[in-house]
Protein backbone atom coordinates (compact mmCIF):
# COMPACT_ATOMS: atom_id res chain seq x y z
CA UNK A 1 0.00 0.00 0.00
CA UNK A 2 1.51 3.40 -0.86
CA UNK A 3 1.77 6.51 1.04
CA UNK A 4 -1.40 8.22 -0.50
CA UNK A 5 -3.59 5.12 0.27
CA UNK A 6 -2.44 4.92 3.80
CA UNK A 7 -3.26 8.88 4.22
CA UNK A 8 -6.84 8.49 2.38
CA UNK A 9 -7.40 5.29 4.71
CA UNK A 10 -6.60 7.47 7.75
CA UNK A 11 -8.78 10.54 6.30
CA UNK A 12 -11.24 7.75 5.64
CA UNK A 13 -11.23 6.55 9.48
CA UNK A 14 -11.58 10.05 10.85
CA UNK A 15 -14.15 10.84 8.78
CA UNK A 16 -16.19 7.24 9.67
CA UNK A 17 -15.54 8.18 13.60
CA UNK A 18 -16.80 11.46 13.61
CA UNK A 19 -19.72 10.71 11.20
CA UNK A 20 -20.51 7.87 14.03
CA UNK A 21 -20.34 10.45 16.78
CA UNK A 22 -22.64 12.86 15.25
CA UNK A 23 -25.00 10.00 14.09
CA UNK A 24 -25.48 8.95 17.92
CA UNK A 25 -25.50 12.37 18.95
CA UNK A 26 -28.67 13.19 17.15
CA UNK A 27 -29.90 9.67 18.37
CA UNK A 28 -29.07 11.36 22.46
CA UNK A 29 -30.53 14.86 21.36
CA UNK A 30 -34.02 13.93 19.79
CA UNK A 31 -34.44 11.25 23.16
CA UNK A 32 -33.86 14.30 25.08
CA UNK A 33 -35.98 16.11 23.21
CA UNK A 34 -38.98 13.59 23.40
CA UNK A 35 -38.53 13.38 27.02
CA UNK A 36 -35.57 11.35 28.14
CA UNK A 37 -32.60 12.60 29.56
CA UNK A 38 -30.70 8.90 29.68
CA UNK A 39 -27.82 10.01 26.94
CA UNK A 40 -27.53 13.52 28.58
CA UNK A 41 -26.91 11.28 31.75
CA UNK A 42 -24.43 9.32 31.02
CA UNK A 43 -22.55 12.06 29.52
CA UNK A 44 -23.00 11.35 25.78
CA UNK A 45 -24.34 14.90 24.15
CA UNK A 46 -21.17 15.68 23.18
CA UNK A 47 -18.97 15.85 20.32
CA UNK A 48 -15.95 13.69 21.96
CA UNK A 49 -15.20 10.96 19.87
CA UNK A 50 -13.63 9.32 23.26
CA UNK A 51 -17.30 9.24 24.84
CA UNK A 52 -18.61 7.23 22.00
CA UNK A 53 -15.85 4.70 20.87
CA UNK A 54 -16.76 0.99 21.09
CA UNK A 55 -14.04 -1.41 20.97
CA UNK A 56 -15.65 -3.78 18.56
CA UNK A 57 -17.35 -0.96 16.38
CA UNK A 58 -14.77 1.35 16.20
CA UNK A 59 -11.38 -0.44 16.46
CA UNK A 60 -12.13 -4.37 15.44
CA UNK A 61 -14.53 -4.41 12.70
CA UNK A 62 -12.58 -1.78 11.05
CA UNK A 63 -9.47 -3.41 11.61
CA UNK A 64 -10.71 -6.88 10.64
CA UNK A 65 -12.30 -5.84 7.25
CA UNK A 66 -9.23 -3.35 6.51
CA UNK A 67 -6.93 -6.91 6.69
CA UNK A 68 -9.52 -9.09 5.33
CA UNK A 69 -10.04 -6.95 1.95
CA UNK A 70 -6.17 -6.19 1.56
CA UNK A 71 -6.81 -2.57 2.38
CA UNK A 72 -9.65 -1.82 -0.02
CA UNK A 73 -12.57 -1.28 2.51
CA UNK A 74 -13.47 -1.06 6.33
CA UNK A 75 -16.32 0.33 8.18
CA UNK A 76 -16.66 2.19 11.88
CA UNK A 77 -18.93 3.02 14.34
CA UNK A 78 -19.42 4.28 17.51
CA UNK A 79 -21.10 2.85 20.59
CA UNK A 80 -25.16 3.45 20.32
CA UNK A 81 -26.55 6.25 22.73
CA UNK A 82 -29.09 4.58 25.13
CA UNK A 83 -32.49 5.62 25.85
CA UNK A 84 -35.42 4.40 27.87
CA UNK A 85 -38.68 4.09 26.14
CA UNK A 86 -40.03 3.89 29.34
CA UNK A 87 -39.47 7.85 29.76
CA UNK A 88 -40.54 8.76 26.12
CA UNK A 89 -44.05 10.92 25.65
CA UNK A 90 -44.86 8.09 23.09
CA UNK A 91 -42.46 5.63 22.96
CA UNK A 92 -43.57 3.90 20.39
CA UNK A 93 -43.45 6.49 17.82
CA UNK A 94 -40.97 8.01 19.83
CA UNK A 95 -38.58 5.23 19.33
CA UNK A 96 -38.93 5.67 15.35
CA UNK A 97 -38.03 9.32 15.69
CA UNK A 98 -35.31 8.78 17.74
CA UNK A 99 -33.95 5.62 15.12
CA UNK A 100 -34.61 8.49 11.91
CA UNK A 101 -32.51 11.14 13.80
CA UNK A 102 -29.16 9.26 13.41
CA UNK A 103 -29.26 8.95 9.48
CA UNK A 104 -30.93 11.95 8.66
CA UNK A 105 -28.21 13.52 10.02
CA UNK A 106 -25.89 11.72 8.00
CA UNK A 107 -27.99 12.95 4.82
CA UNK A 108 -27.71 16.41 6.04
CA UNK A 109 -24.44 16.12 6.33
CA UNK A 110 -23.80 14.45 3.08
CA UNK A 111 -26.10 17.04 1.53
CA UNK A 112 -24.72 20.52 2.83
CA UNK A 113 -20.85 19.13 1.46
CA UNK A 114 -22.30 17.86 -1.80
CA UNK A 115 -23.97 21.37 -2.27
CA UNK A 116 -20.65 22.87 -1.54
CA UNK A 117 -18.87 20.05 -4.24
CA UNK A 118 -21.67 22.00 -6.79
CA UNK A 119 -20.80 24.96 -5.94
CA UNK A 120 -17.25 24.72 -6.08
CA UNK A 121 -17.29 22.70 -9.00
CA UNK A 122 -19.66 25.48 -11.03
CA UNK A 123 -16.96 27.93 -10.36
CA UNK A 124 -14.06 25.62 -11.74
CA UNK A 125 -12.63 25.80 -8.08
CA UNK A 126 -10.46 22.68 -7.12
CA UNK A 127 -12.38 20.37 -4.85
CA UNK A 128 -10.68 19.64 -1.59
CA UNK A 129 -10.37 15.56 -1.42
CA UNK A 130 -11.46 15.30 1.77
CA UNK A 131 -15.30 16.64 0.79
CA UNK A 132 -16.33 13.55 -1.54
CA UNK A 133 -15.07 11.08 1.40
CA UNK A 134 -17.25 13.02 3.75
CA UNK A 135 -20.33 12.79 1.32
CA UNK A 136 -19.92 9.46 0.28
CA UNK A 137 -19.27 7.62 3.83
CA UNK A 138 -22.25 9.76 5.65
CA UNK A 139 -24.78 8.35 2.62
CA UNK A 140 -23.20 4.85 3.58
CA UNK A 141 -23.73 5.28 7.44
CA UNK A 142 -27.03 6.31 6.70
CA UNK A 143 -27.88 3.68 4.24
CA UNK A 144 -26.28 0.87 6.13
CA UNK A 145 -28.02 2.22 9.66
CA UNK A 146 -31.42 2.28 7.36
CA UNK A 147 -30.89 -1.97 7.11
CA UNK A 148 -34.35 -3.37 9.17
CA UNK A 149 -31.50 -5.71 11.09
CA UNK A 150 -32.11 -4.76 14.67
CA UNK A 151 -29.83 -2.95 16.36
CA UNK A 152 -29.74 -0.80 13.34
CA UNK A 153 -31.92 1.76 13.14
CA UNK A 154 -34.18 0.63 10.78
CA UNK A 155 -35.37 -2.02 12.78
CA UNK A 156 -36.27 0.53 15.50
CA UNK A 157 -38.32 1.67 12.88
CA UNK A 158 -39.72 -1.33 11.19
CA UNK A 159 -40.86 -2.36 14.43
CA UNK A 160 -42.79 0.91 15.21
CA UNK A 161 -44.97 0.80 12.35
CA UNK A 162 -45.68 -3.39 12.74
CA UNK A 163 -49.09 -4.69 14.95
CA UNK A 164 -47.78 -4.83 18.33
CA UNK A 165 -48.97 -8.57 18.80
CA UNK A 166 -47.30 -11.43 20.64
CA UNK A 167 -45.43 -13.05 17.43
CA UNK A 168 -43.78 -9.28 16.93
CA UNK A 169 -42.91 -9.03 20.58
CA UNK A 170 -41.47 -12.92 20.02
CA UNK A 171 -39.52 -11.71 16.53
CA UNK A 172 -38.25 -8.73 18.39
CA UNK A 173 -36.62 -10.21 21.40
CA UNK A 174 -34.97 -13.13 18.72
CA UNK A 175 -33.11 -9.82 17.20
CA UNK A 176 -32.17 -8.03 20.40
CA UNK A 177 -30.65 -11.01 21.22
CA UNK A 178 -29.12 -12.10 17.97
CA UNK A 179 -29.01 -9.09 15.94
CA UNK A 180 -25.29 -8.49 16.32
CA UNK A 181 -25.02 -11.74 14.79
CA UNK A 182 -27.01 -11.15 11.86
CA UNK A 183 -25.22 -7.51 11.04
CA UNK A 184 -22.31 -9.11 11.42
CA UNK A 185 -23.32 -11.75 8.44
CA UNK A 186 -24.66 -8.75 6.02
CA UNK A 187 -21.43 -6.81 6.79
CA UNK A 188 -19.17 -9.63 5.21
CA UNK A 189 -21.40 -11.03 2.61
CA UNK A 190 -24.68 -8.49 1.95
CA UNK A 191 -22.60 -5.05 2.27
CA UNK A 192 -21.70 -5.18 -1.45
CA UNK A 193 -25.34 -4.84 -1.96
CA UNK A 194 -25.40 -1.01 -0.57
CA UNK A 195 -22.63 0.13 -2.71
CA UNK A 196 -24.86 0.98 -5.65
CA UNK A 197 -27.61 2.50 -3.79
CA UNK A 198 -24.35 4.87 -1.84
CA UNK A 199 -23.10 5.72 -5.24
CA UNK A 200 -26.45 6.66 -6.46
CA UNK A 201 -26.96 9.08 -4.11
CA UNK A 202 -23.55 10.07 -4.58
CA UNK A 203 -23.88 11.26 -7.90
CA UNK A 204 -27.42 13.17 -7.08
CA UNK A 205 -26.06 14.91 -4.43
CA UNK A 206 -22.52 16.00 -5.94
CA UNK A 207 -23.53 15.53 -9.38
CA UNK A 208 -20.42 13.34 -9.80
CA UNK A 209 -19.82 9.80 -9.93
CA UNK A 210 -17.61 8.75 -6.85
Amino acid sequence: MTQNNITIAIFEFIVLIFSAVLHEVAHGYEADRLGDDTARRAGRLTLNPLNHMDFFGSFLLPLSLFVMSGGAFFFAAAKPVPYDPRNLRDSRSGGAKIAIAGPATNLVLAAIFGIIMRIFSYFLIPIPALFPIIVYLNILLAVFNSVPIPPLDGSRVLFAVLPQNETTFRIGMFFEQYGMFFVLLFVFFGFEFLIPMVSFFFTLLTGQPF
